[in-house]
């Protein structure tokens, strides 16, 4: 058997490559479709699908050439995409250089949300008086999602972090492809008969084909329905649902839910220690407080009290009684110094003491015989001693001179 030509993948794509190059018709190309699957990537690329009826076109417009665009390109846009189609030699595949973008008019699925989101706002299903308070700690969680996928993997993951001891129920449904919403609607009523104190109902990104389950209208009526909290987790961030808005809750994402719905178990109880402590220290500085506040009126009633006023006062009638007492001993004794002083005064000047000391007293008629001239010779007189009385008669007389006296 004669051997063939053997080629590498890269001779092969190149080789495919430049036949989509030399293709005149694939030089310079329009095509209509409906954008989906768009991302605007860092670097200033532009990364979508084209798709119809029949098919879907990769495509991406470089950073290079965003002058071609007038317009944010949006899922569900209509649009006429102008350029060249060819091979990109490393993947293997090819797609669609877009060089112009045109608006040529809105997708079907974008016209259908936005009828839908219309009608359902003027029903006031997005009413805010109609949301249910989401639970700050919910116990039993029910989750609406796919069995797989890294939804229900995030959100098990996130819970069990934050708070081991929540219970999570999954009811696995479809959600997207044919017979999404009817399943996505039956989870909801299931799980909302089972008492749970909350729902999450999403799924990861895709398109916005992946995501219509949740645009449908009998899902927006089930959330709405439903007797049970309810929080949104659709898609990536700018992924906007019908279930979103009619939703108690919108989370950006499964994570995101998952982070909203489980409170964090540890930081709780830290928390609950930390205003144990300050609630503590609150009453203590509360109870020593009133005990000083007790202890004040307590000291005021004793000053005010009957008991304290008639002890106080016997205390000052004591006092008074002993000042007395001292005033009465020293005024006593002063008295009696005095009268010793008088009695020894007296005594110095007593007659008796006098008379016992050789002195006598005499007297003529009842009177103190103090002159010569008082008597006359024969006057009968009195004379007074010690201890008795002489009477007398003036035999003779005689005149001491004052000078004799004197120098007596």
């Amino acid at each position: 058997m004669a051997r063939k030509n053997v080629y590498s993948v890269g001779q092969i794509n190149s080789y495919i490559k430049n036949m989509f190059d030399n293709d005149f018709m694939l030089k310079y190309i329009s095509v209509r479709g409906e954008v989906s699957n768009c991302k605007y990537h860092t670097s200033g690329h532009i990364y979508f699908s084209l798709k119809d009826d029949v098919g879907i076109l990769s495509c991406v417009m470089f950073a290079g050439n965003r002058k071609g665009i007038a317009f944010h390109l949006e899922e569900g846009h209509s649009v006429v995409v102008s350029g060249k189609v060819s091979v990109y030699i490393r993947d293997g595949y090819y797609q669609m250089y877009a060089e112009e973008i045109k608006l040529d008019g809105v997708g079907q699925l974008y016209l259908k949300f936005e009828a839908l989101k219309q009608e359902l706002e003027e029903m006031g299903m997005f009413a805010d008086e109609y949301k249910k308070h989401v639970p700050l700690f919910p116990s039993k969680i029910g989750i609406v999602t796919a069995k797989t996928g890294a939804a229900v993997r995030d959100i098990i993951q996130i819970t069990k972090r934050r708070n081991p001891y929540v219970q999570l129920i999954l009811y696995p449904a479809l959600v997207q492809g044919e017979g999404a919403a009817e399943s996505i609607v039956n989870g909801i009523q299931a799980l909302d008969m089972l008492g749970l104190d909350l729902l999450i109902v999403g799924r990861g990104g895709g398109s916005i084909e992946d995501l219509w389950a949740f645009n449908e209208e009998i899902v927006a009526r089930a959330i709405f329905d439903c007797n049970t909290p309810v929080i949104s987790a659709v898609g990536h961030e700018t992924d906007v649902t019908i279930a979103d808005f009619v939703a108690d809750m919108r989370a950006p994402t499964p994570s995101a839910a998952a982070e909203l719905a489980v409170f964090e178990y540890k930081k709780l109880i830290d928390n609950i220690e930390s205003e144990f402590s300050h609630l503590n220290l609150l009453i203590m500085r509360h109870l020593r407080y009133h005990r000083n506040h007790f202890e004040q009126l307590q000291l005021r009633l004793k000053n005010v009290s009957p008991m304290q006023k008639l002890e106080r006062q016997k205390n000052e009638f004591d006092r008074l009684q002993d000042k007395l007492k001292m005033l009465i001993d020293g005024y006593i004794d002063r008295e009696n110094l005095r009268l010793k002083m008088s009695a020894a005064k007296l005594e110095a000047l007593s007659p008796i003491k006098k008379l016992s000391s050789g002195y006598s007293y005499t007297t003529i008629n009842g009177k103190a015989l103090v002159s010569i001239g008082q008597v006359d010779i024969n006057d009968h007189i009195k004379i007074n001693v010690c201890d008795g009385e002489i009477d007398a008669s003036v035999t003779s007389k005689s005149e001491i001179k004052r000078e004799e006296l004197q120098d007596g």
